[in-house]
């Protein structure tokens, strides 16, 4: 599968530049899409200022995280399931499922925003690090992320 499905470009500035990625993720669980955001920023032409990416969606999130180990992310997942169960009786809100307000609840414990440094034209992440879209419904959807380059 491509890294990204679809990307549509917005207008741009000479010191910004900005597209809309969009993803369809298979259900809960993180995707990787570090190279994705690099290719947004190697197309702006901007050597060095900030890559600011956002989601679009209330129940799913942005996380920079290890890039190496997948264990990482799976435990990142049991935590935020133990902060935010599915099903919780508590609830109100689960007009979409029982895991419709916990998605909304690790959504805000998590981020819908990242900004990375750009030098030298790239991302400049750490070696361990990787930009991941984490989904917190159990079910598929399609994500649309921002990508803004700003020099």
């Amino acid at each position: 599968m491509a890294a990204h499905d679809n990307t549509i470009p917005l207008e741009n500035h000479p010191l910004a530049h900005q597209a809309i990625l969009e993803f369809t993720l298979s259900g809960r669980g993180t995707r990787d899409i570090t190279d994705a955001v690099g290719k947004v920023v190697r197309e702006s032409g901007i050597a060095c200022g900030v890559a600011h990416v956002f989601v679009q969606h209330t129940s799913c999130s942005l996380t920079i995280t290890e890039n190496a180990d997948p264990d990482v992310r799976r435990d990142l997942e049991t935590i935020v399931a133990r902060l935010a169960p599915d099903g919780d009786p508590a609830y109100r809100h689960d007009t979409e499922g029982p895991d419709d307000m916990a998605a909304h609840a690790r959504a805000m414990l998590t981020d819908t925003a990242v900004t990375v440094p750009v030098g030298g034209g790239r991302l400049l992440l750490g070696t361990w690090q990787g930009i991941y879209l984490w989904e917190h419904r159990a079910a598929p959807h399609r994500r649309s992320v921002v990508v803004t380059v700003l020099g």
